[in-house]
């Protein structure tokens, strides 16, 4: 069973020569043509027919076209003004389902979308993926799962745990709103044109942690700003007084001679909790 109609380099090439297109790297378009990845992320994402789904980057809608029969809508964020019509054409089935925004999803994201989504499952540009990510969880609160594919690398910082070479502010900042239940490697070979980095699919459910103050992104900031220092160094050069630190560190039990990364995110917020 095919998943999606396009998802092969037959199709795509005959879509993008019909419209005379080309792919722009500048927007980070590496077109998928590998319907087993479609699948894999349909399966990751659990579909329901009330969902409401939110896509970034959709191309020529190669995964447009598999999520449209098996949801209630999807909202589909395209900053490329020259895939409008082609959409409107390779989605022309489903078309009542789809709700197409043209713009940059960093400032679309959350105002823009005309309605609150339930999951976010894109194949995304890989300039702005981490940043997508962070914001999506951020500031879209009705998400509750993301399926995204990443740049591997990004995968990597999105995964790791406290303590690894990848693991940094970013992990931390996302964990505290969500945390990763599925994961899978995509090939360069999976694409047209074949990128020159690996590529991974990561599932996120909105899992938050208690009692997050709000400070805490701040907090986790300043810990990593200076990454080669001690915690408490590191945030003394981002402007957290010396006193206050010393008692917050006394009552989290966090060793002021520490580097940041071998906190966990659930002590970051401890940490925020005890600075005020």
């Amino acid at each position: 069973m095919a998943y999606s109609k396009l998802a092969n380099l037959r199709e795509t090439h005959a879509v993008l020569e019909h419209f005379g297109l080309a792919t722009k790297h500048r927007l980070g378009q590496n077109f998928l043509v590998d319907d087993s990845v479609i699948g894999h992320i349909l399966e990751l994402a659990e579909l329901d027919p009330a969902d409401a789904v939110l896509e970034v980057g959709p191309g020529i809608g190669t995964l447009t076209v598999a999520m449209l029969p098996r949801v209630g809508a999807v909202c589909a964020v395209e900053a490329d003004r020259q895939l409008e019509p082609v959409l409107g054409e390779t989605c022309a089935q489903d078309s009542d389902r789809l709700r197409l925004v043209m713009g940059d999803a960093l400032k679309v994201i959350p105002d823009g979308l005309p309605f609150a989504p339930g999951k976010f499952v894109s194949n995304l540009p890989y300039q702005v993926a981490a940043t997508l990510v962070l914001k999506v969880f951020s500031e879209v609160p009705s998400v509750q799962r993301a399926v995204v594919m990443v740049q591997a690398e990004v995968a990597e910082r999105i995964c790791a745990a406290p303590g690894s070479k990848a693991y940094g502010a970013y992990t931390a900042k996302l964990a505290l709103l969500g945390r990763v239940t599925g994961r899978f490697e995509v090939g360069p070979g999976s694409f047209s044109p074949p990128p020159h980095v690996n590529s991974a699919v990561v599932r996120i459910d909105r899992a938050p942690l208690e009692g997050v103050p709000a400070t805490a992104p701040a907090v986790i900031d300043a810990a990593f700003a200076q990454r080669r220092k001690t915690i408490r160094n590191s945030m003394v050069a981002s402007g957290y007084e010396r006193d206050a630190l010393a008692a917050a560190f006394a009552t989290c039990g966090i060793a002021p001679g520490v580097r940041a990364e071998t906190l966990s995110p659930a002590d970051f917020v401890r940490l925020a909790g005890a600075l005020g």
